[in-house]
């Protein structure tokens, strides 16, 4: 099966045939944490400059005003939607990775490195949202159930919420290694092939973010 990075280049991850990937059954410990979209991109107050020159953008209403003059979706493509598809439960597994911490490890640097990635996740998540509602995408959640490359599995979850001290600890840096570099990835497929400005301005800022977790995890010389 290909990488879902590759398939988000192409841009055809929406409508990937999901028959070889395992589907999990849900249980209600672990259901997605919905977070309410923002009416804007409140969470960064300012987009960096555009690979290919454009302006940044700031978070005052830009993207939503861009939704109402009838820009808005005909500038998202596939590549952009298949992207805040991914994304979103991809943040939400690691989210619910990061909320266990407080309980199942007594390390303070890794219980405030949760804490810190957990609030960065949330913060992306409402404008993931914020993005796909100005997209005019239904929010289908196709990915609901699988355990795609990166992602923090059902079956992670349910370990880690039995584990405790240096199990826990080895399970959440594991998880989040393995998120953030795919996450890494996948921006850099959207940023590369994605239509809207919006999203590929996101995409650079939470591919940075990304980058400066992966070097916190390092530093806290975890296995």
């Amino acid at each position: 099966m290909p990488s879902s990075s590759s398939l988000l280049s192409a841009g055809h991850l929406r409508n990937i045939d999901h028959s070889g990937v395992a589907r999990i059954p849900r249980i209600s410990s672990f259901r997605s944490q919905r977070v309410r979209p923002r009416a804007h991109l409140g969470g960064y107050r300012t987009f960096p400059t555009l690979p290919g020159g454009g302006a940044a953008r700031t978070s005052s209403g830009a993207g939503a005003e861009r939704g109402t003059g009838g820009r808005g979706a005909a500038a998202f493509n596939a590549t952009d939607t298949a992207w805040i598809q991914l994304m979103i439960p991809m943040n939400e597994r690691a989210r619910l990775l990061t909320g266990l911490a407080p309980s199942r490890t007594a390390d303070p640097a890794l219980v405030d490195l949760a804490a810190r990635t957990g609030t960065r996740l949330e913060r992306e998540l409402a404008d993931l949202r914020a993005l796909l509602d100005l997209s005019g995408t239904p929010d289908t959640r196709p990915h609901e159930g699988h355990d795609m490359p990166g992602m923090v599995g059902l079956d992670t979850l349910r370990k880690a919420e039995k584990a405790k001290g240096e199990q826990f600890e080895r399970i959440l840096t594991e998880g989040l290694r393995a998120h953030l570099a795919q996450t890494g990835k996948l921006c850099a497929s959207e940023r590369t092939s994605g239509g809207s400005e919006e999203a590929k301005a996101l995409a650079a800022t939470i591919a940075g973010s990304a980058v400066r977790e992966l070097d916190r995890l390092t530093t806290t010389n975890r296995p």
